[in-house]
């Protein structure tokens, strides 16, 4: 078994991705152009959606899709704390008020049951979250929003790849992906939204280009047309050419890479079987197809007497990365001082959002390992919680 260094992830990138980069490097376009362009179409054929823009980030997709919403002071958007904050920050920062919603103890995703309590009538918008590869039970969410007349934006950050009774997460409503270099299909840094809604789509694509009235490479012109005109102020956030090449061909090996991540972390499951107080997420029994982005695990410290941080901390030392995701967002220093004098105390109790805060540790999960790595990393752990 290897003792070399084996990280929480590596970018499921060959030689032919690289290539495809320098030749972008080679063409004299490299900034948002055709490769771009070719992203969302293979984006579109494989969520089916309507629309797709390519974005700097998804980060970047939230703030512009907040905007285009007109969300902004003195509305309420309901979202989950179990995510990462950029969702949070953004509504911050445009003067709307998070609204926190509870998860679910053991898929650690929210539901319409737990949304509902929570809407009242400053809300405006409803952000659930695939996460770690898996599926919301989004039928009941969008009946939810078709009742009360609230759109919703799915956070899709972790769910390219994904499906829900049988459709391709992205084939209805509007979602924002993630092409961060952790993610399944990786551009380094950026993200994706896709829409049913043309004029949503177009207004996003505007805002992201500074409120040009087309982007800066025209697919008719080959470059930017020379009446092109600021339509409203918009920001900077498109998506380069040698950014988009590099998602290109993970793009048609997509199916190839959730099968490998998927055929690793079910060996990871069968694994932990044997190991008392390490308990992986549950797997949602209504229909859909994992991705398997991410291997999280719960570390119980009244069974061993060894918290989640430690645990992170001694697998480091045999050589083997681990991670957190997330820490919840109200739990974070910022939002932990000030929330309440800004918004007022939170609604609900988030009991099951502050006890798997504490406890979720990501394990190594990339397509390039193989079955003796995870059989090093449970073993590792093992021996560590054996100890204890």
């Amino acid at each position: 078994m290897s003792n070399e260094f084996l990280p929480l992830c590596r970018p499921a990138i060959d030689e032919q991705d690289i290539s495809a980069v320098a030749d972008v490097l080679r063409s004299g376009w490299i900034t948002t152009g055709p490769k771009s362009a070719e992203l969302e179409e293979s984006i579109l054929r494989h969520t089916g959606a309507q629309h797709a823009v390519s974005l700097s980030s998804a980060t970047a997709g939230m703030h512009l899709v907040l905007l285009a919403l007109g969300i902004g002071p003195g509305d309420e958007v309901i979202t989950p704390s179990m995510t990462w904050v950029s969702t949070v920050n953004m509504i911050t920062l445009l003067g709307a008020k998070p609204v926190f919603v509870d998860v679910d103890a053991d898929n650690l995703m929210t539901n319409a049951t737990l949304i509902e309590p929570l809407i009242t009538e400053r809300t405006k918008l409803i952000i659930p979250v695939h996460y770690a590869g898996a599926s919301l039970d989004l039928d009941a969410i969008y009946d939810l929003g078709e009742r009360y007349k609230i759109p919703v934006v799915e956070d899709a950050a972790h769910a390219l790849g994904c499906e829900y009774k049988g459709r391709p997460i992205g084939k209805t409503g509007t979602c924002l992906f993630s092409l961060h270099a952790i993610k399944n299909v990786t551009t380094a840094e950026g993200g994706i939204f896709t829409t049913q809604d043309a004029e949503l789509a177009a207004r996003i694509r505007r805002l992201k280009f500074h409120g040009l009235g087309v982007d800066a490479f025209d697919r008719e012109t080959q470059g930017r047309a020379p009446q092109a005109e600021v339509i409203e102020p918009g920001y900077k956030y498109n998506m380069p050419d040698i950014c988009a090449v590099l998602a290109l061909g993970q793009m048609k090996r997509i199916d190839e890479i959730t099968q490998k991540r998927g055929e690793l972390a079910l060996h990871y499951r069968d694994l932990l079987t044997a190991v008392g107080g390490i308990t992986p997420l549950s797997i949602p029994s209504y229909e859909h197809r994992h991705c398997w982005h991410l291997m999280i695990i719960r570390v119980d410290p009244l069974i061993y007497g060894l918290n989640r941080d430690q645990l992170i901390a001694r697998l480091k030392e045999c050589g083997i990365g681990a991670g957190i995701h997330f820490k919840a967002c109200h739990t974070q220093k910022y939002y932990r001082e000030n929330y309440a004098e800004k918004f007022g105390e939170i609604t609900k109790p988030l009991t099951n959002t502050e006890h798997n805060s504490e406890q979720i540790c990501s394990l190594p999960l990339f397509p390039d390992m193989n079955f003796s790595d995870v059989e090093r990393v449970v073993a590792a752990i093992s021996e560590i919680v054996g100890n204890k």
